[in-house]
């Protein structure tokens, strides 16, 4: 193995054209996608106070503090494009690394820009009265995102900057219609009538919390193409997790100041339900721009990054060799931007339309678990989310635990970032471990899916080492 972090083509493809706010812009846009308008209730429903649950969002972002912090290590002494591709290369071999990759091609980021792109499609369709068509409209929204990236890198960092700024006054404006409901003449929402009590559970809450939480990691894919990556990173990455934990808690604490605490227990769209009693029906269409927008700048990140760890899988292994080709005018990873957008559709094609979802239920089935519970109108988003958790936690666990391992094995190399004592990735292994056992108990018949295909994973690599070299 290579001990010079930058000596391969995938390092040196791009002239490092990121700074702090474009790193920083898509950390924020890829986390604030849609969870932060649907998993409010799920968390309330589950502790016995508003303070509670606003402490448990400011412990979720402590909880993702501490993965950051091994992330800075990490990418500030290995600073190439890929991410946890190069760390769990270095810390178990390339068979653990290239593993991690092809899920993440062929699992994770597809199926998280479907699972963003569904909430899209239903926010646009009813915004502009078009029924039975989300799979459509979800599918149009990855084909231009898709485009717009194959223009070039820096066409796809500027959309991402611009779809942030305007994420960003929308969250402002549903913060303001909660001061505004709290401390002005409008009289308390009324609570619902609630069904069945759910009682007390903080892990349950926590667990979906960490999800909302979830995708800051995927600035260290584009760690290559960050300006002076060893000052830059670190920035990015604490500064964009800070700015998310702010916004979580204030947006939260609006959500409970202008509805009530009962209110938000029983609202799915607390967003929606506080924009129109602050504005109106001008106020619900306002909701479902802001929506639109947040999902959007998600899914671009997304596949601006994704595309990025595909493009190093690809440079170093045979089997995916396609992949790894940069077209030097653009200045993108077109081939691996265009798997990752088809891979995306055929996921919104098996999760959102009869016919896909009745070979999803066969594969399901053959599994030996019952078919899957599809739910009017969420079930594309819900599917997606739950089938692709327990990999996902897998591999952060390892990164985490990578921290240490590669300290000891390989002291020579510098670190101008240390994330302190070994408590931190202890912590942040140990908050993996419990998500990764959540999340299988939530959706073991999707869990076995994803086994599935990470043994073909397995087997491509074993294929790929016994490919011939040539000098292509």
């Amino acid at each position: 193995m290579k001990t010079d972090a930058e000596s391969t083509p995938a390092a040196s493809q791009t002239s490092a054209p990121l700074g702090v706010w474009d790193a920083g812009s898509l950390i924020v846009g890829i986390v604030i996608g849609a969870s932060l308008f649907a998993v409010p209730a799920d968390v309330f429903s589950n502790v016995p106070t508003a303070g509670t649950g606003l402490l448990l969002w400011l412990a979720g972002g402590l909880l993702s503090l501490t993965g950051a912090l091994c992330y800075c290590e990490l990418a500030t002494a290995y600073p190439r494009m890929g991410g946890d591709y190069v760390y769990l290369t270095r810390a178990y071999g390339p068979g653990t690394g290239f593993v991690f990759g092809w899920m993440r091609l062929t699992v994770i980021v597809p199926a998280n820009i479907g699972a963003m792109a569904f909430v899209f499609a239903e926010h646009a369709g009813r915004l502009f009265d078009i029924s039975g068509s989300t799979a459509l409209l979800a599918a149009g929204a990855i084909v231009v995102l898709t485009a717009v990236n194959l223009v070039g890198g820096r066409s796809g960092t500027r959309v991402q900057n611009m779809l942030t700024v305007l994420k960003l006054i929308g969250l402002a404006l549903i913060v303001m219609a909660g001061a505004w409901l709290a401390f002005g003449n409008e009289p308390p929402a009324a609570a619902p009538t609630p069904e069945t009590p759910r009682g007390v559970n903080y892990g349950l809450a926590l667990v979906f919390i960490l999800y909302a939480y979830g995708g800051w990691s995927d600035a260290a894919f584009v760690a290559a193409e960050v300006r002076d990556v060893r000052r830059n990173i670190p920035r990015a990455l604490l500064a964009g997790l800070g700015m998310i934990t702010a916004i979580y808690l204030a947006v939260n604490l609006a959500y409970v100041a202008g509805l009530g605490l009962e209110g938000v227990r029983g609202s799915k769209t607390p967003a929606a339900e506080l924009l129109e009693r602050a504005g109106g029906p001008v106020g619900e269409a306002g909701i479902g721009i802001i929506v639109m927008i947040s999902t959007l700048a998600a899914i671009n990140g997304m596949l601006y990054s994704g595309a990025r760890l595909t493009a190093s899988l690809g440079a170093e292994h045979r089997i995916l060799k396609l992949l790894g080709k940069w077209d030097p005018l653009r200045g993108a990873p077109v081939r691996a931007l265009l798997a990752i957008g088809g891979l995306s559709l055929l996921l919104v094609w098996l999760c959102g339309t009869p016919g896909g979802k009745s070979v999803l239920d066969a594969c399901v089935t053959w599994t030996g678990e019952r078919a899957t519970n599809w739910k009017p109108g969420d079930g594309g988003f819900h599917t997606l989310v739950t089938g692709t958790a327990p990999t996902f936690w897998v591999f952060f666990c390892l990164t985490a635990a990578a921290v240490p391992l590669l300290r000891w094995r390989e002291p020579q190399v510098e670190r101008p970032f240390r994330c302190g004592v070994a408590v931190t990735p202890l912590v942040f292994c140990a908050t993996s471990v419990y998500m990764l056992w959540s999340s299988v108990l939530y959706a073991w018949e999707l869990a076995l899916l994803g086994v599935v295909v990470l043994l073909a994973g397995v087997v491509a690599y074993a294929i790929s080492v016994r490919l011939p070299r040539d000098s292509g």
